[in-house]
C-alpha cells in the first residue's frame, strides 16, 4: 500500500502548531513539527511502502481529524429516498398533492410514484386519500414520512402494496398508516433488484465519502450482512460498515455466531456485525412517541422486552434500543439494567428528569439525532408543550456524565455530520432564534460524539482520516453546516478528494 505525508496540517484537539503527519500501511506512523518528515527517510515510511511509493499532500494548513462518523443511518432507505419525489417543505396536504401532481405532469414516475418527507404534524388539515387519487390518476401513490413511521397512499398504492405483501392494508379513509404497517410498506418499496440497489448504495457511499464520513452504523431494518458483503466485493468500499441486527433475524444472528463488533471474513475489515435495534415507540411528528402523559404507542411491553434483549446479550449482540417519548426511554433503561448490559438508546428526545442521570450510572449511551431537534421544534412545542425543556436535552446529558455519539437517522435528516455537529452546538437554522439554547451541547462532545470518540490524530492510530478547512472545535453553527471538506480516507486510501 502506498504512503502519503501530509504536509503542514493542523490537528483537530492540539494547539494548532503545523505538523506534518506520515501515514503508512493504513495508519499514522509518525507525526512532527512541519517540515521535519522526510518521505525518502526509511525510518519514516517503515512498513511495505518505500520512500519512492510516498505520496506528498500540501494540507497548507489545513486541520486534520479522525474520519467522521455517523451512528445511526438506514442507508438502503438513504439511497432510495435521494430518489424519490422530495416534499419536506410542503405545508399541506394540498401542497403535497400538488408536488406529486407536477411529477407525474413531468414524467417522473415509474409503476409506483413515491414522495418522501410529508411532516403533517402541523397542517391545516388532515391527510385524505382522495387528493393523492386525484394527484396521479391511474397511478399507486405512497408518501412516506419524514420519520419514516407512517405512509399515505392512494387507492392503487393500498392495493397495489397490500398485494406485494400478501394481505390487506388497514388504512382508513386518510389512507394513512402507521408504525409497523407504514415499515412493512416501505419495505415492500424497497424490494428493487440487487444491481439497481446496489448501485444507489453506491453513489450514496460515494456522497457520504464526500463529506468527510469514514463509517456508519447501518440500521435498515431489512438489514443483511450478505448484502454488504457483495457490495464490498464489488467495489463499495468508501465507508465501514457495522450492519445492524433486528428481531425478525435473531435466530438467524444466534445461529451464525454473529456478535457485535465481530469482523466480516473477507471484507478487509470494513463490515463488522452492529448492534441489535429493538424499536419501543413510535415518533413525535407521528405522534405515536410513548410519553408518560399517556400519549403514543409501545411496541413492546416490557415483560416481552426483558426477554428478548437477554437473548440477544447472551448471544454477544449489544442492544439499541429506539425509545424516543420518557415513558419508552424509562422503560427502555430498565430493561438495560435488568439485563445488565449498557448499549444504546436510540433517539432520547424526550427524558424525564431522572432518567438523565441513569445515562452515565448505567453506562448506557444516548445515541441523538440533533438535526431532528430543528426539523420537529415547531411539532415539539405543539404536541410536548410545557415539556420542551428536557427535549433533545443534549447539555443536561453532557452534564450528568452521559455518553452520547451522534447521527443522523438518515433519510430522516441528511446523511451528513456537519448538519448533526451544528445542530448540537447551535440548535439553530435558518435565521431563527435558537431553541432551548441552555441544552447546547459542547463543540467537544459533538466533536466526539462524531468519531469513534477520538478528538485528535496520534500516532498508531488507524488513518481514517478527515481533512477540512477550518478547526471545528472552534466554528460558528453556521460555519459547521457548511463545512468544505478538502478530503476523506480511510485506512490512508482517499475516499474523497479537493485538493
Amino acid at each position: 500500500m502506498p504512503s502519503t505525508l501530509l504536509r503542514t496540517v493542523r490537528r483537530v484537539g492540539t494547539s494548532g502548531a503545523p505538523a506534518d503527519v506520515m501515514v503508512v500501511d493504513g495508519r499514522v506512523t509518525a507525526v512532527a513539527p512541519a517540515g521535519t518528515l522526510d518521505p525518502l527517510d526509511s525510518a519514516t515510511t517503515t512498513g511495505t511502502a518505500t520512500g519512492a511509493d510516498t505520496e506528498v499532500v500540501e494540507a497548507d494548513g489545513a486541520w486534520l481529524g479522525p474520519g467522521l462518523r455517523d451512528h445511526h443511518v438506514h442507508l438502503d432507505q438513504w439511497a432510495l429516498v435521494r430518489r424519490r419525489i422530495d416534499v419536506t417543505d410542503c405545508t399541506s396536504a394540498e401542497e403535497t398533492a400538488d408536488r406529486l401532481a407536477a411529477a407525474v405532469r413531468s414524467g417522473v414516475p415509474d409503476r409506483v410514484l413515491v414522495g418522501h418527507g410529508y411532516r403533517d404534524g402541523l397542517w391545516p388539515g388532515p391527510a385524505r386519500r382522495e387528493l393523492l387519487d386525484r394527484a396521479a390518476p391511474g397511478l399507486p401513490v405512497v408518501v412516506v414520512s419524514a420519520d419514516l413511521h407512517a405512509v399515505w397512499c392512494n387507492e392503487l398504492a393500498l392495493a397495489h402494496v397490500g398485494a406485494v405483501l400478501g394481505r390487506a392494508l388497514p388504512a382508513g379513509a386518510d389512507g394513512v398508516l402507521r408504525e409497523q404497517d407504514a415499515f412493512d410498506v416501505t419495505g415492500a418499496l424497497s424490494r428493487v433488484p440487487d444491481d439497481q440497489l446496489d448501485a444507489y448504495v453506491a453513489d450514496a457511499v460515494e456522497a457520504a465519502a464526500a463529506r468527510g464520513v469514514t463509517g456508519v452504523v447501518d440500521l435498515e431494518m431489512d438489514a443483511d450482512i450478505d448484502r454488504w458483503v457483495r457490495r464490498i466485493h464489488a467495489g463499495t468500499d468508501g465507508l465501514r460498515i457495522a450492519s445492524g441486527v433486528y428481531p425478525a433475524r435473531l435466530d438467524e444472528a444466534v445461529r451464525r455466531g454473529l456478535r457485535t463488533g465481530d469482523v466480516v471474513d473477507g471484507t478487509r475489515g470494513l463490515l463488522t456485525v452492529g448492534p441489535f435495534k429493538v424499536i419501543t415507540d413510535g415518533s413525535l411528528g407521528t405522534r405515536t412517541a410513548a410519553t408518560a402523559d399517556g400519549e403514543g404507542v409501545l411496541s413492546w411491553a416490557p415483560e416481552d422486552l426483558v426477554p428478548l434483549l437477554r437473548r440477544a446479550v447472551d448471544a454477544g449482540l449489544v442492544p439499541a434500543v429506539h425509545a424516543i417519548g420518557d415513558r419508552a426511554v424509562t422503560l427502555a433503561l430498565d430493561a438495560l439494567e435488568t439485563v445488565g448490559s449498557r448499549g444504546s438508546i436510540e433517539h432520547a428526545q424526550l427524558l424525564a428528569a431522572p432518567d438523565v442521570a441513569r445515562f452515565a450510572r448505567l453506562g448506557v449511551v444516548a445515541s441523538v439525532q440533533p438535526e431532528h431537534a430543528m426539523d420537529d421544534r415547531d411539532i415539539a412545542d405543539h404536541y410536548w408543550a410545557g415539556r420542551t425543556d428536557r427535549a433533545f436535552p443534549f447539555a443536561a446529558l453532557e452534564r450528568a456524565g452521559a455518553a452520547m455519539v451522534l447521527g443522523s437517522d438518515a433519510p430522516v435528516a441528511p446523511l451528513d455530520p456537519w448538519v448533526s455537529m451544528a445542530a448540537a452546538v447551535g440548535r439553530d437554522r435558518d435565521g431563527r432564534e435558537p431553541w432551548h439554547p441552555e441544552q447546547r451541547m459542547s463543540a467537544l462532545a459533538a466533536w466526539r460524539g462524531s468519531t469513534d470518540g477520538r478528538v485528535s490524530v496520534t500516532v498508531g492510530d488507524v488513518a481514517d482520516l478527515v481533512l477540512v478547512p477550518t478547526d471545528p472545535l472552534v466554528a460558528s453553527s453556521a460555519e459547521l453546516r457548511d463545512m468544505p471538506v478538502l478530503g476523506t480516507a480511510v485506512a490512508g486510501r482517499w475516499t474523497h478528494r479537493d485538493r
